[in-house]
């Protein structure tokens, strides 16, 4: 009686193991069907050109994105100096000085909001707030754009990673006198520096790709961009414009811009999904 249970339930066990593996592979056929076409599609347009170049003029041959990858950089680097300080600084408040309460409570619920609004919805926001204010739009504009994106990744995530920093730490330093806030500084951060350093990545990650945004406060730009107050062009941007263009060799480019931006997001991705394994076998 006894061995026929365990048949039964080995093979429903191995039936069960079946489904899952089935439903695996069905899920990640759409990312592999998705990443080899864009990879069939867009490395026949990389060349030393593509990386270097600016755009050609309408209808001509040749050019490249390299104002856009410097523009995406550009983007990257306004909206991290907008967004860490202000997720890292509200995370470790939320964490370390005011756990509990309504306050805490009312900026969890914003940032989990802010979390799931639409970005076109925060685009329209900055358009408003940065750029009719001037009357241009800029560099300024599209990065503070992503970085009010940013905000709320970055606080969620390093929330979570100081709350697994064991408490024995924080009053072993209380023990011995150590003030507060060299606890945090000193104590707490460095011991959740990777995790927090991959909640910081996933942020860039999440901005990098970023479209409607940018069309509402950047613009786009077919040069060199030369001051911050100018549109600057981005990747996203320069590949909605190549996508939607009749000419064969624009379209071939927007193939080659987008393997660039997704090669950019996978890399950031992996690197953070490796740092935050190790960070977990270290707590572990």
């Amino acid at each position: 009686m006894i061995t026929q249970r365990m048949r039964k339930r080995q093979r429903f066990n191995r039936i069960m193991l079946g489904v899952v593996i089935c439903f695996t592979l069905i899920a990640l056929i759409p990312l592999f069907s998705i990443l080899s076409y864009i990879v069939y599609k867009g490395t026949p347009a990389l060349n030393f050109d593509f990386f270097v170049k600016l755009p050609s003029a309408v209808g001509e041959l040749g050019g490249g994105i390299g104002n856009s990858i410097l523009g995406t950089s550009v983007l990257i680097a306004i909206a991290s100096a907008v967004g860490l300080p202000i997720g890292i600084m509200t995370a470790i408040y939320l964490n370390e000085y005011k756990p509990k309460g309504l306050y805490a409570s009312v900026v969890r619920f914003i940032t989990d909001v802010l979390l799931g609004i639409p970005s076109i919805v925060i685009g329209i926001f900055a358009y408003l707030a940065f750029v009719r204010p001037i009357g241009h739009f800029s560099a300024w504009s599209g990065g503070l754009a992503l970085g009010i994106i940013m905000i709320p990744i970055v606080t969620r995530s390093t929330e979570e990673i100081l709350r697994l920093t064991p408490n024995a730490i924080r009053e072993g330093a209380y023990a011995l006198g150590i003030p507060k806030w060299k606890t945090i500084l000193f104590i707490v951060i460095p011991y959740s520096l990777k995790g927090m350093i991959t909640g910081i990545m996933l942020g860039i990650a999440r901005v990098a790709g970023e479209t409607a945004p940018l069309l509402l406060t950047a613009f786009g730009n077919h040069f060199w961009n030369k001051s911050l107050s100018d549109p600057i062009a981005s990747l996203p941007a320069q590949i909605f414009e190549y996508a939607k263009s009749p000419y064969d060799d624009w379209i071939q480019k927007a193939w080659g811009a987008a393997l660039v931006l997704i090669l950019f997001v996978l890399v950031i991705n992996i690197t953070a999904r490796t740092m935050t394994r190790g960070r977990f076998n270290q707590i572990n």
